[in-house]
């Protein structure tokens, strides 16, 4: 298996440091609005890696933060006049729902900013007292010009950093790029009592605290959108790799943007759509479908006509395994080269720095091996479809509800459409073929009768 790693700027092949333990660190959500989108697509491409890591024999510890404590989050609260924490937690809640219903699997942790402030405290009085950190204006900032690595993940040149950074003045701060390991109190503000004075930690220092306390240092993963590459993680292998003295993450996997209207989705610009709304209109799977057509480091775009695209070609699928009533065996998995094969191609293309357009390319032609096959061998492939489904996460479509009430309305036009034909009132009963054949049902008409499908 490759994997393309952004710190190095090319694919490497994945070799975790103590297998068949996988240690693997997504960054979560701000927890300042609804989940939309653009975190989904990153979550998703997460949740892929996930599975087929564990497809491949490993144990994923995958642990996903909520960033809990944030100025957007207190300045919701201030502009709101709502509890900072109250708001977090409403939108923990519905990042969980969100994942449930997207079948994205539950994280081994998930750890809260908040919940962290012990260790987080401990992290920067380490980093003073080796002298890569200082304190002003009741804050404490990383000194950029001690660690003369900064920047080999993001290409960017300390020195043009140095010279050209725009940011916020503070009193005290001795270079422009300086970040805050812990901001001090202001009126209004939540705060913790640490040795340097009473304030919150700053973003960066939250996720190396969570993702070394969990994982340990160094570690197999470390995740999240491209956005992040600078200066968040550009930040967190400053700060891990000054107080701890070894690596911080070996393999960096970023994900590229989902984009609206020709612009980036995000909840800076205000154009992005939130998944639970999403899914109002379509499902799960297809969304899901949708998603994993681009490749997880290239940008895609939004629109709900290609998601519908997804759905219908889903169906399709999800029709062509039911036709085969059997299920298959492992047995017969192992036994039928046909479907070893299909099983054998999905491997390579999903090794391939998971290429899950080329993973969904396997699973649409196994449909057409599927129908070109019968018996053990059907039943084979079947099975080999399956198993692919599963590890790209997508979940099996409920059957019963669907049939109690589709079952009985073709049983009504299909009687309507006999009683026309019988009468030679073609016109109208083709009316109903067609209408049925644009809303994916093909009808047969055969001897004992006229029989119904889903379109594949």
């Amino acid at each position: 298996m490759r994997l393309y790693n952004t710190l190095t700027r090319r694919k490497e092949p994945f070799e975790p440091l103590n297998p068949p333990r996988v240690g693997f660190y997504m960054c979560g959500m701000t927890v300042q609005d609804r989940p939309h989108l653009g975190h989904l697509r990153t979550f998703l491409a997460g949740d892929v890696l996930r599975r087929y890591l564990e497809f491949k024999g490993y144990q994923v510890v995958y642990v996903q933060n909520f960033t809990d404590i944030d100025d957007k989050i207190i300045q919701r609260s201030h502009r709101e006049g709502e509890d900072w924490r109250a708001i977090a937690q409403r939108y923990i809640d519905e990042y969980l729902e969100t994942a449930r219903q997207m079948n994205l699997k539950p994280a081994t942790y998930y750890p809260r900013a908040t919940l962290h402030i012990q260790e987080i405290i401990e992290t920067v009085q380490k980093l003073l007292r080796q002298g890569v950190a200082y304190k002003a204006g009741g804050s404490v900032y990383f000194d950029l010009t001690k660690f003369p690595a900064y920047g080999r993940l993001s290409g960017k040149r300390l020195e043009d950093l140095l010279a050209g950074y725009r940011v916020e003045p503070a009193p005290g701060k001795r270079n422009p790029a300086d970040f805050a390991l812990w901001k001090g109190w202001k009126p209004g503000e939540p705060y913790w009592y640490a040795p340097f004075g009473k304030g919150r930690p700053g973003w960066h220092i939250e996720c190396s605290v969570m993702s070394t306390h969990y994982l340990g240092q160094p570690f197999d993963i470390h995740g999240g959108g491209m956005d992040l590459i600078f200066p968040h993680h550009e930040n967190e292998i400053a700060q891990a790799v000054a107080a701890h003295g070894k690596d911080f993450a070996r393999y960096w996997f970023h994900v590229g943007f989902v984009r609206a209207r020709g612009e980036k989705m995000s909840k800076s610009t205000g154009i992005f759509t939130p998944v639970l709304e999403a899914l109002k209109q379509v499902s799960a799977n297809a969304l899901r479908h949708y998603l994993l057509s681009t490749h997880y480091r290239n940008p895609i775009d939004f629109d709900f006509a290609h998601v519908h695209d997804s759905e219908r070609a889903l169906e399709r699928l999800f029709a062509g395994l039911e036709e085969v009533e059997s299920e298959g065996t492992v047995q017969d998995l192992q036994q039928v080269p046909v479907a070893q094969e299909l099983l054998q191609r999905f491997e390579e293309r999903m090794d391939d720095d998971l290429d899950t357009p080329g993973a969904l390319a396997v699973l649409f032609e196994g449909l057409s091996v599927l129908r070109k096959t019968s018996g053990v061998e059907q039943r084979a492939v079947k099975t080999a479809l399956q198993v692919i489904l599963h590890t790209l996460g997508f979940r099996p479509p409920e059957r019963t509800p669907a049939a109690e009430v589709l079952n009985p309305v073709m049983d009504i036009l299909l009687e309507v459409r006999r009683r026309l034909r019988q009468e030679k009132r073609f016109d109208l009963a083709d009316y109903i073929r067609d209408s049925l054949m644009a809303a994916g049902i093909v009808l047969e008409d055969t001897r004992e009768g006229t029989r119904w499908k889903f379109k594949r």
